[in-house]
């Protein structure tokens, strides 16, 4: 049998996709139901969270089961099979225990070295042992995940790396800011009680929000959680609970609202969210419209980056400019025009030009000049002596002669956007699906993060150097666990040898006890142990190697020679490998 694991996550799938195929608690146990009454595989687990959904499972048959579980799979999800299999990854044998080891340790997760995903992987555990599609080799390799995971977080700093989703989701509500300064003396309102809301409701808590309401849709639930955060040590909160029916009344109320359900249908639709925040919306920052310095039609006394003026001098209407030959008050309004540029002087006549030229020359008030023989006039914008600045005329009417243009100087002011009001309502949606409708991004005045612009910002975060050490840890650890695996499947044959080898000591000496009937117990048990030491000694160079070799990559193959050579019989073999699988099962405690 074979270790084998199907799966979409946040790395293969856009989260449209996630958010479809999400599996609800049903439906992973008819997921595992289904999986072990299949026929390539006989042990399932399903790890399905708000941004993987991956089965795992020992098969028989590699491309029979990549088939069946990828089946399964767009079954059990609701995405067709062809839609699906662009975003599925397979693993197989040591490359399957490196994903889940890896998966253990956070370094898979959308936010690298979050430690929330060690408890739902013993969630999945759990659950594949209550309903039995857990046997040995998922048993040992899950708990050995948990081991791997736990080391990893023990040992290294991963945990600088990265910190929860929550944490991370609100990190970018802040914008980056520090969340304690940001969430102190806000409301919160948290939907849903599960792992994940719990969390957020505790982080919010301790972070310093002055109030928590809880709303879910089992009441007893939500008091539950609410009456844990009111009486902890480490946080002063006020939080109560209520049914999810006052959730749009408590929006009204809430500075930010974190929603993690198990809901298929949205919690919180655009419409809701925009009633809620109507009437807080404060209005535009003065400055932020049309009306401030350097929109189309204000007053522009910006500079370049070389100091020149990008329009008249200060106080001058630019309709009123002396020499200047265009009729700005036409054109002046015009969305990214520049009264240099040379979009103005398009079509002029050329003695046009040299006059506008000539004003453009001599148009900064009070600065230098800058044409040969020029004369600056401080304080106002006016027409250039023409004896005086024959040359810098010239030279301009030669230029227009040329490229049949005047030089652009300025570039064009920019436009300037409306400013959204800063936001009165803060949303977090952990959910997948998604609980809160993605047009809420459009609305004024609501910042809202999701799955979907989380992975977004994780996409470029840093690796710290602490993530190489987990990865040396998890490939160490991989190599223990694929050695050990490989020993213990020899370790039923070579118990089937020994057995064979005690029953021939066992016939041996009923044979003596027929042709010595007179033998005494002392001599009888004396050649008895001699017996039984030369068979053992005899045993034990070869079954000792045997386990060695077999632990090495492609050792399997030595437990088919072992077989051959004593001529064993296989149900033997199968009749101690289910005895050690009974007692192995009987031995494990609760993931």
């Amino acid at each position: 049998m074979s270790l084998l694991v199907v799966g979409l996550s946040h790395r293969s799938a856009p989260v449209s996709v996630l958010e479809r195929a999400a599996l609800s608690a049903d439906g992973q146990v008819k997921l595992l139901q289904d999986t072990v009454a299949a026929e390539p595989a006989t042990e399932a687990a399903v790890l399905a969270t708000c941004n993987r959904i991956e089965l795992y499972a020992d098969v028989d048959k590699f491309h029979a089961g990549v088939a069946e579980l990828s089946t399964l799979l767009a079954q059990h999800s609701g995405v067709g099979l062809e839609e699906l299999t662009p975003y599925l990854y397979v693993h197989y044998e040591d490359r399957a225990v490196h994903h889940l080891f890896s998966v253990a340790c956070g370094l898979d997760s959308m936010v690298v070295g979050e430690g929330q995903i060690l408890g739902q992987i013993k969630d999945s555990l759990a659950r594949a042992q209550d309903l039995h599609s857990a046997g040995r080799l998922l048993n040992d390799l899950f708990q050995q995940a948990l081991r791997v995971g736990k080391r990893a977080h023990s040992e290294t700093g991963i945990d600088r790396a990265g910190q929860s989703l929550v944490t991370f989701g609100l990190e970018q509500l802040a914008r980056g800011g520090d969340v304690q300064q940001w969430a102190r003396g806000k409301k919160a309102l948290v939907i849903g009680a599960g792992s994940m809301s719990s969390l957020a409701a505790a982080t919010l808590a301790r972070a310093g929000v002055a109030e928590i309401v809880v709303a879910n849709r089992t009441v007893d639930r939500a008091e539950r959680l609410a009456q844990i955060l009111s009486e902890g040590d480490d946080t002063d909160v006020l939080a109560r609970a209520v049914p999810m029916e006052s959730v749009p009344a408590e929006l009204t109320r809430a500075d930010v609202t974190v929603s993690c359900t198990g809901a298929t249908g949205l919690v919180l639709t655009a419409e809701s969210v925009a009633g809620a925040v109507e009437g807080r919306t404060p209005a535009p920052a003065a400055g932020s419209g049309g009306d401030g310095p350097g929109a189309p039609g204000g007053e522009s006394g910006s500079t370049t980056g070389s100091g020149e003026r990008r329009g008249g001098a200060s106080g001058t209407s630019l309709g009123s400019e002396d020499g200047c030959p265009l009729d700005l008050s036409a054109v002046q309004g015009t969305a990214g025009f520049s009264v240099l540029g040379e979009a103005a002087v398009a079509g002029m006549a050329a003695a046009d030009l040299e006059q506008h030229a000539a004003w453009v020359d001599n148009g900064t008030a009070g600065g230098d000049r800058r044409a040969a023989g020029g004369t600056a006039r401080p304080g106002r914008t006016g027409t250039l002596d023409p004896a005086a600045d024959t040359d810098a005329i010239a030279a301009l009417a030669a230029t227009v002669a040329t490229v049949g243009r005047i030089p652009e100087r300025r570039r064009p002011e920019p436009v300037e956007e409306p400013r959204r009001p800063e936001p009165v309502l803060f949303l977090l949606d952990l959910a997948m699906p998604r609980d809160i409708d993605a047009a809420v991004h459009r609305l004024a005045g609501v910042r809202l993060v999701d799955i979907e612009s989380l992975a977004e910002a994780s996409a470029g975060a840093p690796m710290a150097a602490d993530v190489d050490q987990v990865r040396r840890i998890v490939s160490d650890e991989v190599a223990a666990f694929g050695a050990a695996l490989r020993a213990a499947h020899i370790t039923p044959t070579v118990v089937a040898l020994r057995t064979m080898a005690a029953d021939v000591v066992a016939g041996e000496i009923a044979r003596l006890d027929g042709r010595l009937p007179g033998l005494d117990d002392k001599h009888r048990a004396e050649i008895t142990q001699t017996v039984r030491r030369v068979v053992d000694k005899l045993l034990h160079a070869p079954t000792v190697r045997v386990k060695q070799l077999a632990a090495e990559p492609g050792g399997a193959g030595y437990a088919d020679a072992l077989r051959t050579l004593f001529d064993l019989d296989p149900e033997t073999v199968a009749a101690v490998s289910r005895a050690e699988d009974s007692t192995t099962e009987k031995d494990r405690g609760p993931a």
